[in-house]
């Protein structure tokens, strides 16, 4: 979708298309590109290289090292990153605890953590789900227990993206079992290197191990860890899962796959034409198509709602739904497209530097584990039959 822009808009667009031309690491751009297993220090050199920008943080208030630009610039920049091919900005830090901690955090956390996420001198992962305990998240049972100047916390995180990385998770514990369930939550930031914290991956359907099981074996965390006070924690929860919802849109990403797809339609043969002209495809990809700009059309009718100083609502949800679906489908038809190139999987061929011959087309390799990979889309961020849930309650009074 074309956007009239202000010739201040397009020239920020601009500066933003130039400066990732000039500052992208070629071999980041590649492995982006290519489908390949980002290394920590993928993230973290491109993360840096925005840092020493300004531009790493673009949510983030002036005063605490963010930008000074719009909503609608915000949006751009997005744009820019998405179709560039760059790695995604690790949320966990950046747009999820650091909100937090500015919201509810003290002075001296502030102090603390906020120039630490800013430089990337810390990777935060998120410790919310746990065995027992996904979408109904309220039902937690790693516990904490004061003893002292610290909680002794002990229990199991599980889906913990990229835990193997970080060096702080920001927990959910149960620090009461009196009342609603909700009420006896407490939010703390954990430090990954203390004793009794182990970490074990979870190897997943695409061969990845991104995902992990985080134990908790009478941890000893110190109360000034805690974010706000005792037994609050669900409603620093509540907020942080607003900021994760409406970012899991990922409209600028979605619109460089469906780039991706057509490309893949135009190489792929189909009788003795390509995919790219079969009408039953093209017909499908038009549909998604069409889905994305209407979800596009709602992202842009937010961004007007945050220029006029309105907050996301049930919008949030219905991002994280249609967004995720889109995400979905997007895969699945890619994974048509390709047709049995699929089958023959092998998860080694997503690494950087794997010198065996390839299997089908170049553009096969990263379409299955692609494929498998985002069937969570659609459960991550609270379920989309919670989020649905959301939307009866907030919209329809139900």
């Amino acid at each position: 979708m074309e956007i009239a822009l202000s010739s201040t808009d397009a020239a920020f667009q601009q500066e933003v298309r130039d400066f990732i031309r000039a500052e992208l690491p070629g071999d980041i751009k590649s492995k982006v590109e290519r489908g390949q297993t980002l290394e920590k220090d993928d993230y973290v050199r491109w993360q840096k290289i925005l840092f020493k920008r300004g531009w790493i943080a673009p949510s983030w208030p002036l005063e605490h090292g963010g930008t000074d630009w719009t909503p609608l610039q915000r949006h751009l920049f997005e744009e820019e990153l998405a179709a560039a091919s760059t790695p995604r900005i690790m949320p966990f830090g950046l747009a999820m605890v650091a909100p937090v901690i500015m919201a509810f955090g003290d002075a001296a956390q502030k102090a603390h953590y906020l120039p630490r996420i800013l430089g990337s001198e810390d990777w935060w992962c998120q410790g919310y789900s746990e065995p027992g305990a996904g979408s109904d998240l309220a039902s937690l049972t790693t516990k904490a227990v004061a003893e002292g100047e610290d909680y002794i916390v002990s229990g199991t995180k599980t889906w913990t993206t990229l835990a193997q990385y970080a060096d702080m998770i920001f927990c959910l514990v149960r620090t009461s079992a009196e009342g609603k369930p909700q009420e006896g939550i407490t939010f703390l930031l954990i430090d990954m290197t203390s004793p009794g914290v182990t970490v074990r991956p979870i190897r997943t359907l695409d061969g990845g191990v991104e995902i992990n099981d985080v134990f908790l074996d009478d941890v000893r965390v110190p109360q000034a860890n805690r974010i706000g006070e005792e037994n609050k924690g669900w409603t620093y929860a509540k907020f942080l899962l607003s900021h994760e919802r409406t970012g899991i849109a990922a409209i600028g990403r979605s619109k460089k796959e469906l780039s991706q797809l057509k490309s893949i339609a135009a190489a792929e043969a189909a009788g003795n034409a390509s995919l790219a002209e079969d009408g039953r495809f093209t017909d499908k990809m038009a549909d998604l198509e069409i889905d994305i700009l209407a979800l596009e059309s709602l992202v842009l009718r937010i961004v007007a709602d945050e220029t006029a100083g309105r907050g996301p609502g049930a919008e949030a949800s219905i991002l994280k739904i249609k967004g995720t679906e889109i995400q979905q489908r997007l895969s699945e038809l890619a994974l048509e497209a390709i047709g049995y190139y699929a089958n023959p999987y092998i998860a080694e061929a997503r690494q950087a530097g794997w010198n065996e011959a390839p299997i089908g087309p170049d553009h096969a390799t990263n379409v299955a584990p692609h494929y498998f990979n985002w069937r969570k889309a659609s459960i991550y961020g609270g379920t989309n039959e919670i989020q649905k849930n959301i939307i009866a309650k907030m919209v329809l009074g139900l």
